[in-house]
């Protein structure tokens, strides 16, 4: 395929994630106050999407609590800044298995598994414009966890979002997440034209090496939308490369702590840097006014 730079692009910041980075930099936010802070932060930076998890505000670990959602959201739609919101909807499909001579009973730290309703039960009380679909199964770097997103869960998932009028980001690990993804939109669960985040470099899903990269760009079927991100050091380069590949960027702490060797970030770090690149390449950051139509998002209240 002929390279087709971007030259409309937006920039999507990952709060925070789920992950076990919350005693890794002191700039990774807990509580609901701090994580929809550093949102409002990298919208001001440059970011018109935010993406959201929630954690414990005491332990930081990774939490389904729709208060806490509830709180992130109203804490980021009261401010005095514009930006989409994407509340992630990968939790509750977490498996901890035991011992490989013994993977049963599952590990009680970490398995989290959760109807595809119970799921979705956080969007359809705050009503983001974006939630996230992981589109397959994999296993992540830890020894023993898999992220399980069957096709019926997730077929159950996407017509739920669809029903709701949220649109589904659907975030594609490796190369048959996104052939799935593609037989759920013929199958009308999913509406086209859809959007694609391509997670490249998460062990073991797809590596980040450029040949892959264009391999999963190349098969995003024509009108849709994706954007890329890469984790750790390449993802300033990630910020460069879904540009010149014909997408947009996502940067963010969930996926990366450091600024520069040795120097911790910020989100609004990270959303500034990512800003500056895209612009010296040409192109131009899209706002949160301009993401909503391109993308026909709808901003809504939350549930009363």
């Amino acid at each position: 395929m002929p390279l087709s730079m971007s030259r409309e692009v937006f920039v999507t910041c990952a709060v925070t994630g789920s992950g076990a980075t919350q005693d890794r930099s002191p700039h990774v936010p807990r509580s609901p106050a701090e994580i929809a802070a550093s949102a409002i932060d990298a919208a001001k930076a440059g970011a018109a999407i935010v993406h959201c998890h929630v954690r414990d505000p005491e332990t930081g670990a990774p939490s389904r609590a729709r208060a806490l959602y509830r709180e992130v959201t109203e804490r980021i739609r009261d401010a005095e800044v514009d930006v989409v919101l994407n509340l992630t909807a990968g939790m509750g499909g977490d498996i901890v298995f035991g011992s490989p001579e013994a993977p049963f009973p599952l590990s009680e730290a970490g398995t989290d598994m959760a109807g595809a309703a119970e799921r979705v039960a956080h969007v359809a009380e705050c009503r983001p414009e974006i939630c996230t679909l992981d589109c397959g199964t994999m296993n992540f770097a830890e020894a023993d966890y898999v992220m399980v997103n069957t096709p019926g869960t997730l077929r159950a998932m996407g017509r739920a979002m669809t029903e709701m009028g949220v649109k589904p980001e659907i975030e594609c690990f490796d190369t048959g997440h996104l052939w799935l993804a593609k037989k759920l939109v013929e199958e009308g669960v999913l509406d086209a034209p859809a959007l694609v985040q391509l997670c490249m470099g998460v062990p073991w899903g797809a590596p980040d090496d450029l040949h892959t990269f264009l391999a999963m760009a190349n098969a995003v079927p024509a009108g849709w939308t994706f954007s890329a991100f890469s984790l750790g050091r390449n993802q300033m380069a990630y910020a460069a490369a879904a540009v010149l590949a014909g997408g947009h960027v996502r940067v963010g702490l969930e996926d990366n702590l450091w600024l520069d060797k040795g120097v911790l970030a910020t989100n609004a770090q990270l959303v500034e840097r990512a800003v500056g690149i895209v612009e010296r390449m040409g192109a131009h950051v899209m706002t949160p006014a301009e993401v909503r139509e391109r993308l026909g998002l709808v901003k809504r209240a939350p549930v009363a």
